[in-house]
């Protein structure tokens, strides 16, 4: 026992000389200043900070938790990239003790391109250093409205090129260097963790910088981005079209009436429908019926059922031509067919649309800050959905199936999607990956997508949360042992395997909360 307890406070001494050597170390004099072609490094600032505390939201691959008493380095480098204008600035998280060996960098949301603490605290409280850019815009409220325009009619294309790719290497190739200066060596493994703008990220990186990352999260990635933004946007234009607001619990009834539909298609009820592609619900079956609304006496009326019907088949062109996807039939319509309403009359109801892809419309599209979407006639919407991908597929797509310089590379990624996702269109991601299998027919040798039924975007749904994803990919990138299911808990204490596409689950029997009660086939 006395050799237990010797053994015990030796370790925590070492710990401890480890922390405190480390301390010393945060300082601008003692940790050298990035090298990085085509970049003026402007300043670096070291920080210690110590008993640091925070909680994070459910993200991506990080569920909900408190962080406490993390101690670690805070170093800010500051750079531009001399003749464009920007100011860029990279934030990069040490762990004074207890370091892993391992680099994470942390993606972004919306049109944030770094979330600050929010992932580097997870990321740090488990081991990593950790790194974040914010793009060389750094307004906070998650709006472009600052910086997406050098002057009315004239996009800042060099900060947009920020956002879209230049920032995540330049955030890579620094957060590594200042990592190997800190603690003496270069990381053994590099990781991206990412989940919708973050995700996008992460495929931008195994697509443009292919060598900068060993394992990469892309997770409910926001790609095909010229095409989802506008989009996103159809519900509005059709309730525009329309003359037609609906209060929200409208279009609830509905998505309720499609679950109860289409639930039970994988053979089990439990409020998910798992196979969205074969729920066949049509919204107007339900014209007429009545339901009650907040205590007032309503019907389904056809224009509600149309707007559904639109969110759901995605925007069409002239005879019906397909544009892009819509939502799945669970998904929460609150997201793009959203309202808002002064009484609990529909009359009072007016539009309120996903405020990115209004943006986008406005600063890219239109390049005008005072462009009024709510009044684009089908015409001008036609013609905004044809421009967005004419002038900016090749900057901020991200949908390159070509990844053979990422399998050449040795790495690894994982994508999972919600098929609930409320706001980008799971059937997007299904078809990048089908782009990916047709040039590769082996690419899940390296590269493997979940969906996930019920999973909203990058948070819990009604169905179970893939709460294991980060520790699936060291286990593939550092041990060879690839995933063949992601492990999913949802808040009900249901746990179940997720099935790598194209494989889907099936119920087989049982208990529905036990993974062994569902089979990938």
């Amino acid at each position: 026992m006395l050799r237990l307890q010797t053994f015990g406070l030796l370790a925590m001494a070492l710990q401890f000389a480890s922390a405190t050597a480390n301390a010393t170390k945060c300082s601008p004099s003692t940790i050298a200043k990035p090298s990085l072609f085509g970049v003026n490094i402007l300043n670096v600032v070291a920080q210690q900070v110590t008993s640091y505390s925070t909680t994070t939201t459910q993200d991506g691959a990080v569920p909900a938790a408190n962080w406490t008493n993390l101690n670690f380095c805070n170093v800010s480098v500051t750079y531009t990239h001399p003749g464009r204008g920007d100011t860029i600035h990279v934030n990069i998280w040490l762990p004074l003790s207890e370091w892993n060996g391992r680099f994470q960098g942390t993606g972004g949301g919306g049109w944030l391109t770094g979330l600050g603490s929010e992932g580097l605290a997870p990321a740090v409280g488990q081991g990593f250093a950790a790194a974040e850019t914010d793009g060389g815009h750094t307004e906070l409220n998650g709006s472009a409205a600052s910086w997406a325009l050098d002057s009315p009619g004239n996009v800042n294309l060099n900060l947009l090129q920020d956002f879209a790719s230049v920032a995540l290497n330049d955030m890579t190739i620094i957060g590594k260097a200042v990592t190997a200066s800190f603690y003496g060596r270069p990381p053994t493994h590099s990781y991206w963790n990412g989940c919708s703008t973050g995700g996008r990220q992460g495929l931008m990186l195994a697509q443009r910088y292919p060598d900068a990352y060993d394992g990469i999260l892309a997770l409910a990635p926001a790609i095909n981005w010229v095409k989802f933004l506008p989009a996103e946007f159809w519900p509005q234009q059709v309730m525009k079209q329309l003359r037609y607001h609906p209060l929200p619990c409208e279009l609830e009834v509905l998505r309720a009436a499609a679950i109860e539909a289409c639930d039970g298609i994988d053979g089990v009820k439990d409020g998910v429908i798992s196979l969205p592609g074969s729920c066949d619900f049509d919204a107007r079956t339900q014209i007429g019926k009545a339901f009650d609304c907040n205590g007032a006496n309503m019907t389904i009326t056809s224009a509600v059922a149309e707007i559904a019907n639109a969110a759901w088949t995605g925007p069409r062109g002239p005879n019906g031509t397909f544009l892009w996807y819509g939502l799945s039939k669970d998904a929460a319509l609150s997201g793009l067919a959203n309202t808002s309403c002064t009484s609990p009359n529909q009359s009072s109801c007016t539009g309120a649309p996903f405020s990115i892809a209004e943006e986008w419309l406005r600063y890219f599209i239109a390049k005008d800050p005072t462009f009024p979407t709510q009044n684009l006639s089908s015409a001008e919407y036609l013609t905004f959905f044809h421009r967005s991908v004419q002038e900016y597929q090749s900057t901020i797509d991200t949908a390159d199936p070509d990844l053979s310089a990422f399998r050449a590379q040795g790495g690894k990624m994982l994508t999972w999607h919600g098929l609930a996702d409320q706001l980008i269109f799971p059937n997007g991601t299904t078809d990048y990956y089908n782009r990916v299998l047709a040039l590769d027919s082996q690419a899940g040798d390296f590269y493997r997508f979940f969906e996930a039924p019920g999973t909203a975007h990058c948070e819990a749904g009604v169905g179970p949360y893939p709460n294991d994803t980060l520790a699936a990919l060291v286990r593939w990138v550092e041990d060879g042992r690839a995933p063949e299911t992601l492990t999913a808990v949802g808040r009900d204490g249901t746990v179940r395997g997720l099935c790598p596409y194209p494989l889907v689950q099936r119920y087989v029997g049982g208990d529905p909360k036990v993974p062994g009660s569902f089979t990938c086939s």
